[in-house]
């Protein structure tokens, strides 16, 4: 798994008053009785949420979602981000007191920004450029970089280094704040191989590929291709290459493993940053059930998928992946490019979203979901090294806690032409 710089948990979801928003069709949501009881124990512990309050403020940043991206369309320049506050009440920020009338009385509560939404992601993109032109030795002490909206800013994590620290930031770009944050760890070895939603992988023939050369990431979510071929969408950096096949591990002969499938596509950085692949389910995978609407959690559990989701600032989130099942956090930056750290010391920029939802090594690849949608595609973490969650969110809490990069799943789909089963 790469690394998310841990300042993007600084991001504050800032505060607003009670305020009635439009009355709009909710997303299609589980009712709380039938979450599995495994990801309900993670709500209550990670986000201190019941399910119902989990289900309706996943469904109202949907809606915050819809509004934003229409108010956006139409009025670019006075649009300067949008996001659910730590007490669930919407907010949208605007740059004239104009929009902020208008937003009102759409029954939103506004927030007045000096920068724009555009203004900020331009920063971003400019920055990204300057960073690929930059050295190895010195584009590797810069974490990641995020929109903040509440801010009004663009958040550049960098490493707490002597060439960190010496970096000097281009001034031509506007809106930069540095933050500085422990460097990011090196690459660890793959997990022990274990049960759950995870799969084996390797470049090539499993029988008799040496051990340290057998990958471990977990599976997303189940999909159609565009000929109605089920496939699994997982991230692009755990394929090996060579058409690799996946298996699903025998606990007691990694050589005996079943396999299930083989990628077809996959991608890591690249133009559109996006780190994602497409698994195709052979008969092995169908009959173990890859084929279902389902995230799989420890323990048998499993959550059944009834729609897609956009990441919306301070939305709700649980993830699964094999090596620490359901956790949950909120989507803390919507906009995020950092560098994903490869097992062979290289690295690329990757663009997401991120969370305070911890990850561990292994859990690249599984799916993240708001309520009970497929939001996204889990990339990478700051958590990765650590060997539990608990501990992570110790070693962290100085540093803000543990951050994840994930991947949009409808960025992934519209780039594969796949489709995410449903209920």
């Amino acid at each position: 798994m790469g690394v998310v710089g841990a300042s993007l948990l600084t991001l504050s979801l800032g505060t607003a008053t009670a305020g009635a928003a439009p009355a709009s069709a909710a997303p299609e949501q589980l009712s709380a009785d039938r979450l599995p009881s495994e990801l309900v124990d993670a709500v209550q512990r990670d986000l201190h949420m019941s399910p119902q309050e989990y289900l309706d403020r996943a469904a109202e940043a949907q809606k915050l979602r819809t509004y934003a991206d229409d108010f956006r369309q139409q009025r670019p320049a006075d649009f300067a981000g949008a996001w659910i506050g730590d007490d669930g009440v919407p907010v949208v920020a605007v740059t004239t007191s104009e929009a902020a009338s208008q937003v009102a009385q759409d029954g939103y509560r506004s927030r007045q920004s000096p920068v724009s939404a555009d203004t900020l992601e331009q920063s971003l993109d400019d920055f990204g450029r300057w960073v690929s032109g930059l050295p190895r030795e010195v584009s590797s002490q810069i974490n990641s970089a995020a929109v903040d909206v509440l801010g009004g800013r663009v958040i550049v994590d960098i490493a707490n280094s002597p060439i960190g620290r010496a970096l000097n930031l281009p001034t031509a770009i506007a809106n930069l704040q540095v933050q500085l944050s422990p460097p990011a760890p090196s690459p660890t070895p793959p997990p022990a191989v274990m049960g759950g939603d995870d799969y084996v992988t390797s470049a090539g023939d499993i029988t008799t590929a040496p051990l340290e050369d057998i990958e471990i990431c977990s599976f997303g979510f189940s999909a159609t291709d565009g000929a109605g071929t089920p496939v699994s969408l997982s991230a692009g950096h755990c394929d090996p290459g060579n058409s690799a096949s996946v298996y699903l591990p025998n606990r007691d002969d990694i050589r005996a493993s079943t396999p299930v499938g083989d990628f077809t596509t996959s991608n890591v950085g690249g133009s559109d940053g996006l780190d994602y692949s497409v698994i195709a389910l052979n008969d092995a995978g169908v009959a173990a059930g890859l084929d279902q609407p389902t995230v799989r959690g420890a323990n048998g559990t499993a959550l059944t998928i009834t729609g897609t989701a956009s990441p919306v600032i301070g939305a709700p989130v649980c993830k699964s992946g094999q090596a620490s099942s359901f956790t949950c956090g909120l989507v803390a930056a919507d906009r995020v490019e950092t560098q994903l750290f490869l097992g062979d010391g290289d690295s690329r920029t990757v663009r997401g979203f991120a969370s305070t939802a911890c990850t561990l090594a292994g859990d690249s690849g599984g799916a993240i979901v708001t309520g009970t949608l497929a939001l996204g595609i889990t990339s990478g973490s700051n958590s990765g090294a650590a060997p539990s969650c608990g501990e992570a969110n110790l070693a962290l809490a100085q540093y803000g806690g543990t951050a994840s990069l994930g991947i949009p799943v409808d960025a992934v789909t519209a780039a594969t032409g796949t489709t995410v089963r449903t209920s």
